[in-house]
């Protein structure tokens, strides 16, 4: 009989190391041996320029909702999510200021002497992160410096804007000539595979069918991916092609922020998969359309600003597909992952912080529901935060303005 493979196990080759996905030769042979534990993990995503509610919200609570149009573009994923209206951060005003409390909740960033306090990421990151190489990833997709983490002490964390230093920070390795020498092999289109490809052939003639078929389908997207990212940087030197009857500019940074965007999911999805981190973030820098979120109920401009929010959507659907094809011991990637989706402004054209918009998808909660409270008097958003916590099996008392868990979602 073979041995387990260690779960820390990476294919390695001329300064490469590709770590593998959780397979089930990596469990031992024996229950007895080892008491293991299932990951949980979360990826919390904020849009910081509003989701349009009129094509977000479902018109009626419950299980029985009728999707909305924003919604229907995840539909493939309803029974695996839940969606939420009436709830917002208590305290967190002072409009565009409320980015940078999202995950943190802590209220009034738009006076003098804010201090902010600890993101749910870095709070998670503090008591488990020490479970994986990286405690926590802290991305955005912006062409400024903004993010989503932020320390005990409320200092920010930087985050890391590039889809292909993220790809090198997780999967290349070795002395500085060796990863200047891969990083020129990705920009010649070379792929990391070829390095690792034989080790990897004789590994996976030991495997089971089912981690063969495992193993393939992750070696498959990691190529996809490079070849995505060869691509983009391919494209940064290209003339941007323009669009007739609209600002340049905006068309054509939305156009290059969604494939960037999706960029970043796949990424994180194969840090996912190997268990590189179990904690993200990810802060959706929209401020490129800012002047059209301020649409005046205009009906051309509410076309244009909610075709930029389907492409937003669109991504997302992706990125769950992605984790709910992914198998890992007989569960999907997303019934493990938590992945929270929503926004600062319950509408940005008024500048509200109030019923915002927000989702959340697998992690091992009954979902396929609309929770709906007052739109008036909301309920508290940072209750969701403190059922993550939970969820990722930390028994905090309690987290930012919490005043319990989030009522009516429970788990599997």
């Amino acid at each position: 009989m073979s041995q387990a493979i260690s779960r820390r196990s990476f294919l390695r080759g001329s300064g490469v190391a590709l770590a593998l996905p959780l397979l089930d030769a990596m469990r031992p042979a024996f229950g007895s041996e080892a008491v293991t534990t299932t990951p949980r993990r979360m990826v919390a995503i904020e849009t910081n320029m509003g989701i349009l509610p009129q094509f977000f919200f479902p018109e009626t609570p419950g299980a029985d909702y009728t999707l909305s149009p924003y919604l229907e573009r995840l539909k493939a994923h309803r029974q695996n999510t839940t969606v939420f209206s009436g709830v917002s951060l208590p305290g967190v005003t002072g409009a565009h200021a409320a980015e940078r409390c999202f995950l943190t909740g802590t209220p009034h960033p738009e006076r003098g002497g804010f201090r902010n306090g600890v993101s749910l990421d870095q709070f998670a990151a503090e008591l488990i992160g020490n479970q994986t190489r990286y405690p926590s990833l802290v991305l955005a997709m912006s062409n400024e410096n903004p993010t989503l983490s932020f320390t005990r002490s409320g200092a920010p964390i930087p985050a890391e804007k590039s889809p292909m230093r993220l790809f090198q920070k997780l999967f290349v390795q070795g002395r500085p000539d060796e990863i200047e020498a891969n990083v020129e092999a990705l920009r010649q289109g070379r792929s990391l595979l070829d390095f690792v490809g034989e080790q990897s052939r004789r590994l996976s003639r030991s495997l089971s069918p089912a981690d063969q078929r495992r193993m393939d389908q992750y070696l498959t997207s990691v190529r996809e991916l490079e070849q995505r990212l060869h691509s983009a940087q391919e494209w940064e030197y290209r003339p941007k092609p323009t669009v007739d009857g609209k600002p340049p500019e905006d068309i054509q940074n939305a156009r290059e922020f969604v494939q960037k965007t999706r960029q970043m999911f796949d990424v994180i999805k194969l840090a996912l998969e190997t268990d590189s981190s179990r904690i993200v973030s990810l802060f959706v820098d929209t401020t490129v359309i800012h002047n059209i979120t301020h649409h005046g109920n205009r009906p051309e401009v509410l076309a244009e600003l909610r075709g930029h929010e389907v492409g937003q959507f669109d991504a997302l659907n992706d990125f769950l597909t992605s984790l709910s094809d992914t198998q890992e011991e007989g569960q999907s990637l997303l019934d493990r992952t938590m992945v929270l989706y929503g926004t600062c402004m319950g509408s940005a054209n008024s500048h509200s912080n109030v019923n915002l918009p927000t989702l959340i998808a697998g992690g091992g909660f009954k979902h396929g529901q609309h929770l709906a409270f007052d739109r008036q008097n909301n309920y508290p958003l940072s209750n969701l935060y403190l059922s993550m916590l939970h969820r990722l099996g930390i028994e905090a008392d309690g987290f930012s303005t919490a005043t319990g868990t989030m009522r009516g979602l429970e788990l599997v």
